[in-house]
C-alpha cells in the first residue's frame, strides 16, 4: 500500500528506474509461482446420538473463531403460498428464547466480541457469527439456546413483517430483482427454487402460528451441522456442543426435492416504460456440483463471463461500452445448478448486447481457448481459492458446501490441482455440452416500446 512507503524510498525507486537500461524497463514480469496444494487442517468430527453433526477445525493465526449452525431447511420446505416464511422464521429466532430476551442475546454476543446473525437461504438456514477465540464455546452454547428454544413472541410479528414488507418494496423497485423473479421459475418451474418473492398481501397474512408450525416441522438435530473454525479450545467447544445439543429432538430428515431439468428457449420481457437501461438475465441448468464436470464448468464460466477479464466482459464492457458490470456465475443448489449471465445495458443496444453474448458463447463452442488464455483463468481461480481458504469464515463456507453436496474432503485439497488439469479441449467440451444458446431462457426488464424490435429474433413473450 502506498502509505507504507516513505518519500525517500519512493524517490530512490524512481531514480533507480530512470538510471536502468531500456532492456530492463521492458523486461517481462516473473512467472507466477507453482500453485500450492491446499492442506485441509486436521478436523475433529463427531455425531451426537440424535444425529447432529459437529465439525471442529483449529485454524489460522488470529485469536478469532467463526461458529455456524447450518440447518437443512429454507425455501426448499416452503409451499407455494409460503414464500419467505422460512426467512420470517429466521428473523424470529434471535427475538428471544425461554431463558433470554432479544436484548440479552445481543448483549451476550457483543460480550464475546461479535454478533449473532441468522440467514435463511434456499437449502439452509445459518445461525452463527464470529467471536474472540476464547469465546467460541460460549457462542456454541448461545446458538444452541437460540436454535432450540425460540419463543416466537407475538409482539414481534408486526415489526418483523414490516421489515420484510420494506425489503419487498425495495426489491420490487429494482430491475435486477424483477428480472430474477421471472428468471427463476424458468430455471425451476413449479419448484421452491423458482419462487423468489411473495406478494405483499401474502406476507402481511403470515401468523406466528404458521412460523411456529414451519419451525416444528423443519428444524431438528438430524438436519443440523455445527461448525467451529479458527483459534479456539477444541475440548471446550466439544463439551459445549454436547451439553447444548445432545437433548435436541432428532426431528425429520432433510427434504430431498431435486427439480427436473426443463430445456428450451423462452424469452420474457418485463415492461419498464422510459427505462434508460435494460436488465438482461439469461442462462440454463447445468450439471450438479458432484458431477466430474463441475470444476471444468467453473473454469469455463470464469473464462466466458465470471471474471473481470472474461470474454463477455471484455467484449460488451471494454470494447463495445454497452454495460458497466456484466457477470456470469454458476448458482448451485442441492444436487443441481444453473449457469447465468446478467448485465445492465443501455436501452438502444439491448439487442446488440444479446447478439454479442451469444456470439461469445458460440465462439467458445466452435474453438477452444488458447493455452495462455486458459492459464490466466486458472491462475485467477487458484488465487481466489487461496484467499477463501485463508480465513476461518471462508473455510467454514467451503466445508459447508462440500458437506451439503457430498463432495468429500478431497474436493478442497485437490481443487487447485483439478483446476490446472483442465485443458482447452475440456473448456470447449463444457461449452458444447452445457451452454447451448438454443436452450437458454432469457429475461429482459426494459422499455418494451424501444426494445421489442431488437428482441424480435428471440421470440419475446411480453408480460
Amino acid at each position: 500500500m502506498p502509505q507504507l512507503f516513505s518519500r525517500r524510498v519512493a524517490l530512490c525507486a524512481l531514480s533507480a528506474f530512470a538510471a536502468a537500461p531500456i532492456t530492463a524497463q521492458v523486461s517481462q514480469a516473473p512467472a507466477p509461482a507453482a500453485p500450492k496444494t491446499f492442506t485441509l487442517p486436521a478436523k475433529r468430527e463427531l455425531v451426537l446420538p440424535n444425529g447432529m453433526h459437529v465439525t471442529l477445525v483449529p485454524y489460522g493465526i488470529l485469536p478469532l473463531a467463526t461458529v455456524s449452525l447450518v440447518i437443512r431447511t429454507g425455501a426448499i420446505d416452503e409451499a407455494a403460498d409460503q414464500v419467505w416464511l422460512s426467512q420470517l422464521m429466521g428473523d424470529f429466532l434471535p427475538q428471544g428464547t425461554t431463558t433470554r430476551t432479544a436484548a440479552a442475546i445481543a448483549v451476550a454476543a457483543a460480550g464475546m466480541g461479535g454478533t449473532l446473525t441468522v440467514a435463511a437461504q434456499d437449502d439452509e438456514i445459518d445461525i452463527g457469527g464470529g467471536v474472540l477465540g476464547d469465546s467460541a464455546a460460549a457462542l456454541v452454547s448461545l446458538i444452541g439456546d437460540v436454535a432450540q428454544h425460540p419463543t416466537f413472541p407475538d409482539s414481534e410479528l408486526k415489526r418483523l413483517t414490516g421489515d420484510r414488507l420494506r425489503a419487498l418494496a425495495i426489491a420490487r423497485s429494482q430491475p435486477h430483482q424483477l428480472a430474477r423473479e421471472q428468471y427463476a421459475p424458468l430455471m425451476y418451474p413449479d419448484h421452491p427454487y423458482g419462487r423468489v418473492m411473495p406478494t405483499a398481501s401474502a406476507l402481511k397474512a403470515y401468523t406466528t402460528a404458521q412460523v411456529r408450525a414451519f419451525y416444528a416441522k423443519n428444524v431438528g438435530a438430524t438436519r443440523a451441522h455445527l461448525y467451529v473454525v479458527g483459534r479456539f479450545d477444541a475440548d471446550q467447544a466439544e463439551r459445549a456442543a454436547r451439553e447444548a445439543f445432545s437433548g435436541w429432538a432428532a426431528g425429520q430428515p432433510p427434504t430431498v426435492n431435486v427439480p427436473l431439468i426443463h430445456a428450451g428457449r423462452r424469452l420474457v420481457v418485463i415492461d419498464r416504460p422510459h427505462a434508460v437501461q435494460s436488465t438482461i438475465m439469461l442462462g440454463l441448468r447445468v450439471g450438479e456440483p458432484k458431477s466430474a464436470d463441475w470444476i471444468p464448468l467453473t473454469v469455463t464460466d470464469a473464462l466466458l463471463g465470471g471474471m473481470f477479464s472474461s470474454r463477455i466482459t471484455t467484449n460488451i464492457r471494454e470494447r463495445k461500452g454497452y454495460t458497466y458490470s456484466p457477470f456470469s456465475a454458476l448458482g448451485p443448489h442441492y444436487q443441481t445448478a444453473a449457469w447465468t449471465e446478467a448485465a445492465d445495458v443501455t436501452t438502444n443496444v439491448t439487442g446488440p448486447a444479446l447478439k454479442e453474448i451469444f456470439g461469445e458463447i458460440d465462439r467458445l463452442r466452435r474453438t477452444p481457448p488458447s493455452a495462455d488464455e486458459l492459464k490466466g483463468v486458472q491462475n485467477y481461480l487458484a488465487g481466489i481459492s487461496v484467499l477463501i481458504d485463508a480465513t476461518p469464515p471462508g473455510l467454514l463456507s467451503q466445508l459447508s458446501f462440500v458437506d451439503l453436496q457430498g463432495l468429500g474432503d478431497s474436493y478442497l485439497s485437490d481443487y487447485v490441482r483439478h483446476v490446472y488439469a483442465v485443458t482447452p479441449a475440456d473448456v470447449q467440451s463444457m461449452a458444447q455440452r452445457y451452454l447451448d444458446p438454443a436452450k437458454m431462457a432469457i429475461v429482459v426488464a426494459g422499455d418494451t416500446a424501444r426494445i421489442a424490435g431488437q428482441l424480435a429474433p428471440y421470440r419475446a413473450v411480453v408480460q
